[in-house]
């Protein structure tokens, strides 16, 4: 059985996943975008792996990105099954035409979990709705995806979760003192000082002015908040932390290449997803939230954000959950934590134990039934971690 996966690009964190797909499955990725996507920071570039795929030229028109050999790769494949990432505005339609065109299973697979309101979006949503209703089996990020598909009619024995993840073993291992010294030495933080860390892109849909004024209501001398990425945000918030007189206690890290974080999470005493809800959409999932909890680092994420309507972080388990845009909620719980050591702890080992279950094995689980829905060869059990191994090695087609 041979498949298409079409999706933007590889990006660091799915590197495991496809490969782990390509183990189990004939598995042809079309890659459509060359990683100069919007929401994308350019520096982390594209990757690769050990499976086969292949980079499309096209060109963009506004903001969707054309690929003109795309429809003939797919045609010309004698695919038995279509797989498409709910982006692309030229590949989505495509992609689910020659679907049908061929007469072959199409699954969807999407992180969206609310109508988008921006104009394209209301306008297009007829498109994507009976795309979302007449797919044949749709793979999505969690069970806050699910339940919106449900709310649009979509019926639930098609829709399969794929528990979104990265790979763990590159998070959890254990980083040095020495390690950590020397990142407090660069950043110009004090020994002993409670670091508040949040990593990413720095835009309006993180909510990071909640952040700052949450960390400034909270006058401390020993705490200091690191906010670690590039965006268009920086200027304003640099400005806003001098207006709340806490300058001397924000540290604007600059750019940290994936490969370079995790020192970033296990100097942390506490990690926090603030993000809001925009036009565009929410915070589909927010994998830093896996990265923080593979080192037993708590997490404190809004209810805007995917990692916390999918259950992955789990109010005053492994970190507290606090409404969008409400500083005062998240001051609350920066306190609760900064304030007591042994919660700090019990929250973290809880992090450990759960994202230890959250891993590639069990996304890729979500695409393997989804696959045998739609070829009608039956659904595997949640517990079944077998795989058929495909050695074909990588190649660019």
């Amino acid at each position: 059985m041979k498949l298409a996966f079409v999706t933007t690009f590889c990006p660091h964190y799915r590197v495991k996943t496809f490969e782990f797909l390509a183990r189990c499955q004939d598995v042809d990725y079309y890659f459509f975008s060359a990683g100069d996507d919007w929401y994308w920071q350019q520096q982390h570039g594209v990757r690769t792996g050990a499976f086969h795929y292949e980079y499309l030229p096209g060109f963009r028109l506004g903001r969707a990105r054309v690929t003109p050999t795309l429809p003939w790769r797919l045609w010309r494949g004698n695919y038995n099954i279509y797989i498409k990432c709910i982006n692309g505005r030229f590949a989505l339609p495509v992609t689910y035409l020659i679907s049908r065109l061929k007469r072959k299973p199409f699954i969807l697979w999407t992180g969206i979990w609310m109508r988008l309101q921006t104009p394209f979006h209301r306008l297009a949503f007829p498109l994507t709705r009976y795309i979302y209703r007449h797919a044949d089996a749709i793979v999505v990020y969690g069970e806050h995806v699910k339940r919106y598909l449900v709310s649009e009619e979509v019926p639930a024995k098609r829709i399969f979760v794929a528990a979104h993840a990265v790979d763990n073993s590159v998070y959890s291992h254990k980083v040095s003192e020495e390690e950590k010294a020397t990142l407090r030495k660069t950043l110009g933080i004090p020994p002993g000082q409670k670091v508040v860390l949040y990593l990413g892109r720095l835009e309006e849909v993180k909510g990071l002015p909640y952040l700052l004024e949450a960390f400034a209501s909270l006058q401390r001398d020993d705490a200091v908040l690191i906010l670690a990425g590039t965006g268009s945000e920086r200027s304003r918030l640099e400005q806003l932390a001098q207006e709340k007189g806490i300058a001397d206690h924000v540290c604007f890290a600059g750019y940290v290449p994936p490969e370079q974080a995790v020192p970033y999470y296990a100097l942390a005493w506490v990690y926090v997803l603030s993000s809001i809800t925009l036009p565009e959409g929410k915070e589909l999932w927010g994998l830093v939230v896996n990265e923080a909890f593979n080192q037993g680092v708590p997490v404190i994420a809004t209810d805007a954000v995917g990692a916390t309507a999918g259950g992955l972080v789990q109010d005053e388990v492994n970190g507290f959950v606090v409404p969008e845009r409400d500083s005062i909620a998240l001051a609350q719980a920066l306190r609760r934590i900064l304030d007591n050591l042994d919660l700090r702890e019990e929250l973290g080992l809880n992090a450990r134990r759960i994202i230890a279950g959250w891993d590639n094995e069990r996304m890729v689980l979500g695409f393997r039934q989804a696959i045998e829905y739609v070829t009608g060869q039956g659904v595997p059990q949640g517990g079944d971690r077998t795989y058929i191994s495909v050695d074909r090695g990588a190649s660019k087609a």
